[in-house]
C-alpha cells in the first residue's frame, strides 16, 4: 500500500490507495483516494472530474494577486495598483451633459476609495452593501480622495484570504456543495502526492526553442503561483499541450487522408464556368467569386476537398454550393446536399428548382417525409446513378441510401451534425472517396474555427449582395418602449411590409415568463395588438406539409405576420418580409439572434429588427447592445465567444463540444496558431515520426485516434 502524509493548512491529509488498488498511477480514480470523501468524489465528478489526472490538469479560471494591494495611504497616482475594501454606498445620478455616473465607495480600512463609472448604470447591479472586493486599475487623486475610474473588480469570498507564504490565490470553477478551499487542499495534496509520476511529454530541445515550461513546474505553478506572471506562463504551457495534442490529431487526420484520397478530378472549364454562371440572374459577389476559386482548385486537385465554407447570413453560400455541386454534374459524377432540417432542404430544393428551370440534370428531393413508394423510386434512381443531384436531410445517411459514384458531398449548417456524420459519405464510398464542403451561415470566430473545424480548409464570404439593405436593431426594454415599437410595427404593415415575431418555445408552462411561447403570443397578439392583420404560426412540431402551408402562406403575401418559433433561423427567404420582433431575445445567443434578423432585409427595403428584452442582468443588456452597434457577424460572433462560450455559438451541446480540456478563449488565438503551426510542421515533415515524440504520440492518438478516425499507427 502506498501512501502521501502531507501537513496542509493545519489539516492531515493521508492519500492512501485502497486495498483493492495494486499501485497509484494519475488514472487512478478519486473515489479509490482514502483522503477523498465519496461525496467529494461526486462533487468532483460534476466538474468532470474522475481521475488523478483530470483533478491536476482542473486549471484555475483566474488568480487574485494580494501582492499589489495598496493601502490607500500608499496609493501612487497613475500606476498600476490594487486596492480591498467593503462596500459602504452606491450612488447613480446623471449629468448635466446627460451621461450617468455610477460611483461605489470601499471603506479600505485606513481611508474610502471610490470606483467611478461613465454610462454603465446597471454596474450597481453587481455590488451590495458589505461585499468585499478588489479594486485594481490607475488611480487619481481628486478633492482629497483617491478614485479608479473603471476599475477592474473581483468580487471576493470569505475564503480568498492570503496567508504570509502565498499571496496569489487561485480561485476554481465550483460546484454546489464544493467550498474553494476544500479544493485548493485537495489540489495541493495531488501534487504533492503525484507530482513524480508527472513526465514531460516534449522534447527539451522543442522546449527551449518555444520558451515553454516544463511540464512537471508547470502543473505546479499553475495551481500554487508564487507571482501573478509565473500563472500566466504556466497555464500558457498547459494550454499550448491542449491545443497542440488536437492540432496533431488534425495533422495526422489530414495525412491519412492525403495518403489514401485519389478524389475525382473536377476541372473547372471555362465552357462549364459560362453554362453554370448563366444560370443565375445577377453577378456572383467579389467573396463569391473567391469561394468558387477556391473550390475549384480543391476539385482539380486529385485530393479529396474539405473545405468550410463560412458565410455572413445572406452573402449567398447557397449559390456557391449548386455552382460546386454543377461542376461534378459536369463531369458526370453524383452530387448531394444534406441540411439538418426538412424545412431548410425544401429552401435548398426550391432554390434549386429555380436556378435548373428547363436543365436536364436528374434531381430529387430525399426527407423523411416521403412515401414509401416515393422513397423508393428516389433510392433506386440514387443507387444506378441516374439522379444527378440529391437533396435531403439525415434520411441520406440511413440504411439503404447507396450512391453509384458520389463526386461532392455538401452539408450545410454543418455544426449541427457529428463528425461521424460528415465523415459518412467518405465511408460509403467504394471507389474514389468523394470532395466535402461543408457550409454554415453562422459566423463562427476564428479561435473556436481553428479547433472545431480543425481538420478543414477555411473559405470566408462576408461581402453582401449588391443592393441588400442593412438591418436597423434596436433593444426594447420598457413598456413604453414597446408601445412606441409596436407603433411603428403597424405603420410599416399598413404600407405593404411584413412581420416575423420569434419566440423561445412553442407553449409554455407554469414557469414560462410572458413572450416565450409561440402559441401563447399567437393567440395574444391576434385578439389584441395586431386583431386587424392576418397572423399565421409556424413551429417545429406542426406536421412538414401543414408549416410548408403557413410558410408559402407568408410568402404569398396571404399572412401579414408570422409568428414563429427559431423554425425560421435559417433557409427562409421572404423578400417582403422586412420586419422582426424577438421576445425575450436576451435567452439567445448573439449568433443566433444575428442569424434570425438575416431573414429580413433580403429585398430592396430596410429592414427592422425590435429585441425584447425584460431582462435587468448587465450581462443581458450588454450582449444586446453588441447588436444594435454592429451588423457584421464575425464581429458578433467574436463577442458572443468571449460572452458566452463555445457551446453557446454552435447552438448545440451534443455536437458543438470541443474536443478540448479547456475552454477556448479569443485571447489565446496566438498561442493556437503557434500550435497548428508546430504540428503540421511535425507531421509533414516527418520528424513527428521520430522517437523523441513517442510519449506525446501516444497521447494524441489515445485522445483521438477515434473522434478523428486516426490510424493506430499514426
Amino acid at each position: 500500500m502506498l501512501g502521501a502524509l502531507m501537513l496542509f493548512g493545519g489539516h492531515r491529509l493521508f492519500w492512501l490507495i485502497r486495498s483493492n488498488m495494486p499501485s497509484l498511477s494519475l488514472q487512478t480514480s478519486l473515489s479509490q483516494l482514502a483522503a477523498i470523501t465519496a461525496q467529494q468524489a461526486q462533487l468532483l465528478r460534476r466538474l468532470g472530474v474522475e481521475t488523478l489526472a483530470e483533478l491536476l490538469w482542473y486549471l484555475p479560471r483566474d488568480v487574485l494577486d494580494f501582492s499589489q494591494i495598496r493601502q490607500p495611504v500608499d496609493l501612487q497616482a497613475d500606476q498600476p495598483q490594487s486596492v480591498r475594501g467593503t462596500v459602504v454606498d452606491l450612488d447613480a445620478r446623471q449629468l448635466r451633459t446627460g451621461r450617468t455616473l455610477s460611483k461605489v465607495l470601499l471603506d479600505c480600512g485606513t481611508d474610502f476609495v471610490l470606483g467611478n463609472w461613465f454610462q454603465q448604470p446597471w454596474i450597481l447591479r453587481r455590488f451590495s452593501i458589505g461585499q468585499q472586493v478588489l479594486f485594481s486599475g490607475k488611480p487619481k487623486r481628486r478633492q482629497d480622495r483617491w478614485e479608479f475610474s473603471h476599475p477592474q473588480v473581483q468580487w471576493l469570498d470569505p475564503e480568498d484570504d492570503p496567508d504570509s507564504s502565498r499571496l496569489v490565490l487561485t480561485r476554481y470553477r465550483l460546484t454546489e456543495g464544493l467550498k474553494m478551499n476544500e479544493l485548493r487542499r485537495l489540489i495541493a495534496a495531488a501534487l504533492d502526492t503525484a507530482g513524480p509520476l508527472i513526465e514531460e511529454t516534449l522534447p527539451e530541445e522543442m522546449l527551449r526553442s518555444l520558451k515553454l515550461e516544463r511540464l512537471p513546474a508547470a502543473l505546479r505553478q499553475v495551481h500554487r503561483p508564487a507571482s501573478v506572471e509565473e500563472f500566466e506562463a504556466a497555464r500558457a504551457r498547459l494550454i499550448f499541450d491542449d491545443f497542440l495534442e488536437f492540432q496533431l490529431g488534425v495533422a495526422l487526420r489530414r495525412r491519412a487522408w492525403r495518403a489514401r484520397s485519389h478524389a475525382p478530378i473536377l476541372e473547372r472549364t471555362a465552357k462549364i464556368d459560362a453554362r453554370i454562371r448563366r444560370l443565375f440572374p445577377f453577378a456572383y459577389t467579389e467573396g463569391q467569386n473567391k469561394a468558387v476559386s477556391d473550390i475549384t482548385g480543391d476539385l482539380r486537385s486529385g485530393i479529396a476537398m474539405h473545405r468550410l465554407l463560412q458565410a455572413d447570413v445572406g452573402a449567398g453560400k447557397t449559390v456557391v454550393a449548386i455552382d460546386s455541386m454543377l461542376v461534378a454534374v459536369a463531369h458526370g459524377w453524383q452530387t448531394v446536399l444534406m441540411a439538418p432540417t426538412e424545412l431548410l432542404a425544401s429552401q435548398h430544393w426550391q432554390t434549386i428548382e429555380r436556378a435548373l428551370q428547363g436543365s436536364r440534370v436528374q434531381r430529387v428531393l430525399l426527407t423523411g417525409s416521403l412515401t414509401a413508394k416515393e422513397r423508393e423510386r428516389a433510392l433506386a434512381g440514387i443507387a444506378d446513378g441516374t439522379c444527378q443531384l440529391t437533396v435531403g436531410t439525415q434520411a441520406l445517411i440511413q440504411a439503404g441510401v447507396q450512391f453509384k459514384n458520389l463526386g461532392l458531398a455538401v452539408i450545410d449548417e454543418q455544426h449541427k451534425f457529428g463528425v461521424a456524420q460528415r465523415a459518412h459519405f467518405s465511408a460509403m464510398q467504394t471507389g474514389p472517396p468523394p470532395h466535402v464542403l461543408v457550409m454554415t451561415a453562422t459566423p463562427i470566430p476564428r479561435t473556436l474555427c481553428l479547433t472545431q473545424f480543425g481538420d478543414l480548409d477555411v473559405t470566408l464570404v462576408s461581402d453582401l449582395p449588391a443592393g441588400r439593405q442593412p438591418v436597423v436593431t434596436s433593444k426594447v426594454t420598457g413598456g413604453a418602449a414597446r408601445t412606441k415599437a409596436w407603433s411603428f410595427l403597424k405603420e410599416k404593415l399598413n404600407s405593404g411590409r411584413q412581420l416575423y415575431v420569434v419566440c423561445p418555445l412553442i407553449e409554455g408552462d407554469e414557469n414560462s415568463t410572458a413572450g416565450e411561447a409561440a402559441e401563447t403570443v399567437f393567440r395574444d397578439l391576434s385578439s389584441g395588438q395586431l386583431a386587424q392583420y392576418r397572423v399565421g404560426l409556424v413551429h417545429g412540431r406542426l406536421k412538414p406539409d401543414e408549416r410548408e402551408q403557413v410558410m408559402e402562406a407568408f410568402r404569398e403575401r396571404d399572412l401579414d405576420v408570422l409568428v414563429s418559433t427559431t423554425v425560421i433561423e435559417v433557409g427562409v427567404d421572404v423578400p417582403n418580409a422586412t420586419l422582426m420582433v424577438i421576445y425575450n431575445a436576451d435567452r439567445f445567443g448573439l449568433s443566433q439572434l444575428h442569424q434570425l434578423r438575416g431573414r429580413i432585409a433580403r429585398g430592396k427595403f430596410r429592414g427592422y429588427c425590435f429585441l425584447f428584452s425584460e431582462s435587468a442582468t448587465p450581462d443581458g443588456l450588454t450582449r444586446l447592445a453588441v447588436l444594435e452597434r454592429s451588423g457584421n457577424g464575425f464581429e458578433v460572433a467574436e463577442q458572443d465567444f468571449e460572452l458566452r462560450g463555445p457551446g453557446d455559438i454552435l447552438g448545440t451541446r451534443q455536437h458543438g463540444e470541443l474536443p478540448l480540456r479547456f475552454p477556448c478563449n479569443p485571447k489565446e488565438e496566438k498561442l493556437l496558431e503557434l500550435a497548428r503551426h508546430e504540428a503540421q510542421r511535425l507531421v509533414f515533415s516527418g520528424e513527428f515520426n521520430r522517437s523523441e515524440f513517442a510519449t506525446i504520440r501516444a497521447l494524441v492518438l489515445n485522445r483521438f485516434s477515434r473522434l478523428l478516425d486516426l490510424p493506430r499507427s499514426g
